[in-house]
């Protein structure tokens, strides 16, 4: 079987894996488990939960109660990309056996890598995202390691540096480990502190944890995958973040956990401590 990643593409995983974003190649574009019409078919299969999509014409920033659907079934808006408007995202893919092998297939790939450096590779998940052309993608960000590739069409990733209180404040962190939206606010100030990564079929890029980004997609229809994992590392800066926000709410003013290499080891067993009393 043909490797996804190139010898030259997990090297240069390797050398930037957890903490620096980075563009790699990869030689998925052509599957046939992730042609439009399969898409479709998966999109009508999946349970609803596991089906988001909406209108594509939103602004960077959105309150998460005002983003609305858009009027199409879950297939209809992926088969009709070309003029619905829309975006879509098909979570969790990985419920379906074959999307599960592709998915572990992949990671396969850079398993031994992952491990090496954030500890067990824990809870693989694969996402699907369908654009209209010029949809956006609000700014957000998400708890795991993530790498995009791109499937057909373009669109620009602008991402910010992770853990900057700049682009995403502490308490919005410890709201969103305590069940708050990944959405974030958005101000026009922001904009020069993101690097922009533009995709094309064949390329992906590399998402850190906790990242805020928000994406505009190109001129034309755009598939891309997104496959995802969280590690010990990772665990560890969310329950890290969950306990902080109890010492702000003592009246606290907590540091923040490091980012990698920092293991945040203390806060995350009191966190867990504290969950297993049921105290928290």
């Amino acid at each position: 079987m043909t490797a996804i990643f190139d010898s030259s593409a997990r090297q240069h995983f390797v050398s930037n894996y957890p903490e620096t974003p980075h563009r790699l190649l990869h030689q998925l574009r052509d599957h046939p488990l992730l042609t439009v019409e399969a898409l479709a078919t998966l999109a009508e299969s999946l349970p609803a939960a596991s089906v988001e999509y909406n209108k594509g014409d939103l602004p960077l920033g959105i309150d998460p109660a005002l983003v609305s659907a858009n009027g199409l079934t879950f297939g209809d808006t992926i088969r009709h990309a070309d003029s619905s408007g829309s975006w879509a995202v098909l979570k969790n893919i990985q419920q379906k056996a074959e999307y599960n092998a592709l998915l572990m297939g992949l990671l396969a790939e850079l398993k031994p890598h992952i491990e090496k450096q954030t500890g067990r590779m824990l809870k693989p998940q694969a996402f699907v995202f369908v654009s209209s052309p010029h949809a956006v993608t609000p700014y957000h960000f998400d708890p795991e390691h993530n790498i995009l590739m791109q499937l057909r069409g373009t669109k620009v990733m602008t991402q910010f540096p992770a853990g900057d209180t700049r682009f995403a404040p502490d308490e919005t962190h410890e709201g969103y480990h305590r069940g708050g939206h990944r959405n974030l606010l958005w101000h026009d100030s922001y904009a020069g502190g993101g690097t922009e990564w533009t995709l094309e079929p064949g390329q992906a890029v590399y998402v850190p944890v906790m990242a805020p980004h928000h994406v505009c997609n190109g001129p034309e229809t755009s598939l891309s995958l997104s496959i995802t994992w969280r590690s010990d590392w990772s665990f560890a800066e969310a329950d890290a973040r969950a306990f902080n926000s109890l010492l702000r709410k003592m009246g606290c003013s907590p540091k923040a956990p490091g980012r990698f290499p920092h293991q945040n080891r203390a806060k995350a067993v009191a966190w867990r401590i504290m969950r297993k009393l049921r105290l928290a």
